[in-house]
């Protein structure tokens, strides 16, 4: 693959030094915009007193909220990721000399350091994602596995946010044999489909000999073996293969976690609920909330609480239908409260109910639960923790994708679940407020056409 295998730990850290360079040199240009070359010395030393604090925050943000991840990434996600963290920032310094009680610190100094920053920061960050794409290049993909698998896969990557891995190669049969034959012109392979053991075996040698990406899809099998446990016994090494379940202290800590934001969230949200109650109660007939059976935690159900948004009897004559993009159902309001998410905060009182936490998988009707476990086997394993306002899939994948591809991101989050990962999907949710597809509702129905020309077929 050559020298270059992408941004490793050591470049991320460099840039991440870079950045606390010159998010520090914003703060002493903000200083030298307010006051001119005499600063007085009172002010800039509650700044040089909470400095250590501001900038252990400050990195700590832009790592939970993926800045230094760049793969998947666009221009707008940078602005969007910066605008976000310099506003937290703002809140945080004024935190920070607050409660060190460096009173001196000027708020007008914050609200300039604020602008100066985020302009300074996305102008660096894309430089950075520049020389990225420059160095690392487009990587070529070859995926492998049936032919609607890779139709797919083509799909996804054609639609992702940057054309930073292109499939150039369909292998839809021989897998082995093409793909030792094409070895050369591929950068990874990806395993987008279950294949016979053997020839998979074959295909990790023949890759590993050449120094060659492998990506594997997210299917039951590969799922079972992420965040294993290394045992060793006698002479013998054991991989144990973790569960799909959160152990009873992480579970503790997580609902304690979930009780008290959500009673602070409810009291700071209180004026936005109260608004919002008047809005739905003055455009249109029905009842303020929204209340429908959904499944939480080991297949329970419970009212679900939501801002209504579309009419009243929306469903009288269809029954239980999943909403879909443009939905003529919704309101005026109602549109406007979807793409906000604040149709969502009243399920702050389901969390305090310790019906739903925080973050978990989206829960479903008793009627699409039915018909989903029909089609998936594994459906049920989503049910091992509480149902979530917001989870894995909403911010790694989008409200449009089908319920299979949600599984599986529910699944990885219940098997590599931490407080930390709580923490970063919490706050990467601000992100896709900006989103507009992860608030359209579902595709109506994802039609895949034929494989490009582009593409060459292996067979």
């Amino acid at each position: 693959m050559g020298q270059s295998v992408g941004f490793d730990r050591t470049k991320k850290i460099l840039i991440a030094l870079a950045d606390v360079v010159i998010f520090h040199l914003s703060v002493v240009f903000s200083f030298l915009v307010r006051y001119g070359w005499e600063i007085p010395y009172y002010n800039y030393m509650s700044y040089e007193s909470a400095m250590f604090y501001i900038f252990a925050v400050f990195v700590f943000l832009n790592i939970l909220f993926g800045v230094y991840i760049l793969y998947n990434k666009s221009r707008a996600d940078f602005l969007y990721l910066t605008v976000i963290i310099q506003l937290l920032m703002s809140f945080i310094i004024m935190a920070t000399t607050f409660f060190g009680r460096w009173f001196t610190f000027p708020r007008s100094v914050i609200a300039i350091i604020f602008i100066v920053s985020t302009i300074a920061l996305f102008l660096w960050r894309v430089l950075v994602f520049k020389l990225y794409e420059r160095i690392d290049g487009t990587k070529k993909v070859m995926v492998v596995g049936s032919k609607e698998a890779c139709k797919k896969a083509i799909h996804n990557f054609e639609h992702s946010k940057n054309s930073r891995h292109i499939i150039t190669k369909a292998n839809v049969d021989h897998y082995f044999e093409n793909v030792k034959a094409h070895m050369d012109s591929v950068d990874i392979v990806y395993l987008a489909d279950q294949i016979d053991d053997d020839e998979k075996r074959k295909i990790y040698e023949v890759l590993i000999r050449n120094d060659k990406k492998l990506f594997l899809n997210t299917n039951f099998e590969n799922l079972v073996l992420v965040n294993p446990n290394i045992m060793s016994i006698e002479d013998e090494s054991v991989i144990e293969a973790s569960n799909f379940r959160i152990s009873p202290e992480n579970d503790l800590v997580k609902r304690t976690i979930d009780f008290v934001v959500s009673l602070a969230l409810l009291v700071i949200t209180s004026p936005i609920l109260l608004i919002a109650a008047i809005l739905v109660k003055a455009t249109s007939k029905g009842p303020v909330f929204y209340k429908q059976t959904r499944i939480t935690k080991d297949q329970t159900e419970f009212s679900i609480l939501k801002f209504r948004t579309m009419g009243a009897t929306a469903e009288q004559d269809s029954g239980p239908v999943l909403s879909t993009a443009n939905d003529v159902r919704v309101t005026p309001v109602g549109k406007y409260f979807r793409a906000l998410r604040i149709d969502e905060l009243p399920q702050l009182i389901n969390v305090l109910k310790g019906e739903m936490a925080l973050v978990g998988p989206r829960p479903e009707r008793p009627f699409f639960v039915e018909q989903f476990e029909k089609e998936n086997p594994y459906y049920y394993l989503r049910h091992n923790i509480r149902a979530g306002i917001t989870g894995y899939a909403q911010v790694y994948g989008k409200y449009a994708t089908d319920f299979n591809s949600k599984l599986n991101f529910d699944l990885l989050y219940i098997k590599k679940y931490s407080l930390i990962m709580d923490v970063k999907i919490m706050l990467q949710t601000i992100k896709i407020l900006f989103d507009k597809v992860s608030s359209q509702g579902v595709e109506e129905e994802l039609v895949l056409m034929e494989i490009p020309e582009k593409v060459q077929v292996l067979k």
